[in-house]
């Protein structure tokens, strides 16, 4: 699986994570569309500067499908990247929500990177955060407030 960058070719596939939303997905949708709005760096971020980030927060949408799908997209000195959400309708009419990650680490330093934050489980740790705050607004709960209770594979 990869994706294509138009710079630079097609994107590695890195991981998938998913979780189980209790609200339809059109309550989901629009959680993950205020969500998604929320993230990257905060402007003048000391972090993004050094990171050269491009879009300065560090992601844009790049793709769409309302309803179904929406990625973010940027890049930086070490890394070109995708975070693609999915969303599907589980046969009980709930949600499911999948975050996709495809990225190029080129270079020395893009395996640096790489092992930093890959390797570390630390993008892991991001993207689950990521997804139990979507739930969570999609619940109607704060984004913070509600423990890790849902498994997310």
């Amino acid at each position: 699986m990869a994706r294509i960058d138009e710079n630079d070719g097609a994107l590695p596939y890195v991981d998938e994570h998913t979780i189980q939303i209790e609200a339809p997905p059109e309550q989901a949708w629009d959680a993950l569309q205020r969500h998604a709005a929320t993230l990257g760096f905060p402007e003048n971020n000391p972090l993004a500067k050094v990171l050269g980030t491009d879009p300065p927060r560090g992601f844009a949408t790049a793709e769409v499908l309302p309803g179904r799908r929406l990625t973010l997209a940027g890049h930086h000195r070490f890394a070109r990247y995708e975070l693609a959400f999915e969303l599907t309708r589980t046969s009980d009419g709930k949600a499911e929500l999948h975050a996709r990650t495809y990225a190029k680490f080129p270079g020395f330093h893009g395996r640096v990177y790489r092992a930093l934050v890959i390797g570390t489980g630390a993008h892991a740790l991001a993207t689950n955060h990521i997804l139990r705050s979507i739930r969570n607004r999609a619940a109607g709960g704060s984004t913070a407030s509600r423990p890790p209770d849902t498994p997310i594979s």
